[in-house]
């Protein structure tokens, strides 16, 4: 689910890197409504631009961790992706503040580290114990019974009996 963090008003430029100049993107000159969206679930970003005249899409940009945003002027601002490098010529100030507080804020969350998932809790177990051999009870009991009279008979005077 995507959901709009800007609305703005500008120009979308593109650059023509073979003439070296700023040319309006689309098939038309316009105004265009300019909007950041955020994929919630994903946490992706892209800018999105439609001509008001006829609503055809200017742009569909992603903004991706480590993007360069310049704001060349206080009402122009551009970046570049693989393909294209893009600028808005904003109509005014103010527009061009939303557009720069959301694309800040989009890049700042992206570069985020990613938290690791919630664990779920085992449920707990009973204690267990560890046998490391037999207790000096256990290995009293298991001495073979000759073992047990060699020892009393050897106290007394008289040797083993054979």
């Amino acid at each position: 689910m995507e959901r709009a963090v800007c609305n703005t008003t500008a120009s979308v430029m593109i650059y023509d890197d073979a003439n070296r100049k700023w040319v309006q993107a689309g098939n038309s000159a316009g105004v265009s409504r300019v909007q950041i969206y955020q994929h919630q679930q994903n946490n992706t970003y892209r800018v999105v631009g439609r001509l008001k005249a006829d609503q055809s899409v200017v742009i569909n940009s992603a903004i991706l961790k480590g993007l360069k945003y310049n704001q060349a002027t206080p009402t122009f601002h551009q970046w570049r992706d693989s393909r294209q490098v893009y600028g808005l010529n904003f109509h005014s100030p103010e527009d061009a503040e939303n557009f720069s507080s959301a694309m800040l804020s989009a890049l700042e969350k992206l570069s985020a580290p990613s938290r690791p998932p919630v664990p779920t809790t085992a449920p707990p177990q009973a204690p267990t114990q560890v046998h490391n051999g037999p207790s000096i009870q256990e290995e009293i009991r298991q001495r073979p019974p000759e073992t047990q009279n060699q020892r009393t008979s050897s106290s007394s005077s008289e040797p083993p009996a054979l």
